[in-house]
């Protein structure tokens, strides 16, 4: 029985990706064109509406399938936040899925690979997310989103988590924090069984089904650790630790 339930999840999870590509391809090939056409909102703020439904949607067939299991404390805090910046530990794969299915209107930083994705490329662009390409106009686009009364989901690592290692966060959410002002509100992931992180194919499954637990936390003010005046080198950099020390100590609690 446990030999036909792993095949199961195994050939469930392979599934779930593949309908997570055609997925995409669907959406950009033909319901974007027709949502473009809608009067209202903006386009990218339509198409946005539809990408967290859509995202909602394969974490239900995910859990209907027996992959995996999802608890989320403090959701409504992402459902209705407005130019925060929401910054969170990246401890598997579907973050950002999670995330996304959770604010309807929320952008996020993606990684310059999936501009070129057959599958994923049109759905980047059309909902006007960042590309991480250029790191020189990077930190004011991510600003500048964020002021048009957007939130935005960054990933201070700047890639996924390696399980049983501290975090290493970079720097550059603290320089949009600092350059766009804007509150900052924390999640916390975990991933329990480890599955789906950077060093292992979607075909190393652990031997039950995962549960992804996320905690939306507190927001905070950036004047909690930012002084002003002080030169941005310096204050990204002690931002940058103090986001780390933070996240680390709400982390411990978890397995206290």
């Amino acid at each position: 029985m446990v030999s036909l339930n792993y095949c199961w999840r195994l050939v469930a999870t392979g599934g779930c990706f593949v309908v997570f590509g055609l997925g995409g391809f669907a959406l950009w090939t033909f319901v974007f064109p027709v949502v473009r056409v809608f009067p209202g909102k903006s386009r990218s703020e339509r198409i946005r509406r539809v990408i967290h439904k859509s995202f909602g949607a394969f974490l239900w067939l995910m859990q209907k399938v027996g992959i995996m299991r999802m608890e989320v404390v403090g959701a409504e805090r992402l459902r209705n936040c407005r130019n925060a910046l929401v910054l969170a530990n990246h401890p598997t794969l579907i973050d950002v899925v999670a995330l996304i299915s959770l604010m309807p209107s929320a952008s996020c930083v993606v990684k310059q690979a999936l501009w070129g994705n057959l599958f994923l490329s049109g759905v980047v662009r059309a909902a006007g997310y960042i590309s991480n390409s250029d790191s020189d106009s990077l930190i004011n686009e991510c600003a500048n989103d964020l002021k048009s009364g957007h939130p935005l989901i960054i990933f201070p690592e700047g890639t996924r988590s390696q399980p049983g290692e501290p975090l290493n966060f970079q720097r550059g959410a603290a320089y949009i924090a600092l350059r766009s002002g804007m509150p900052i509100l924390p999640v916390l992931i975990d991933c329990n069984p480890s599955t789906l992180t950077k060093c292992k194919k979607w075909y190393h499954i652990p031997h039950r089904p995962f549960n992804l637990r996320i905690e939306v936390l507190e927001p905070l003010q950036l004047e909690r650790w930012s002084k002003p005046g002080e030169l941005q080198t310096i204050a990204a950099r002690k931002l940058t630790q103090a986001f780390e020390t933070y996240f680390i100590r709400e982390l411990s609690k978890w397995t206290q």
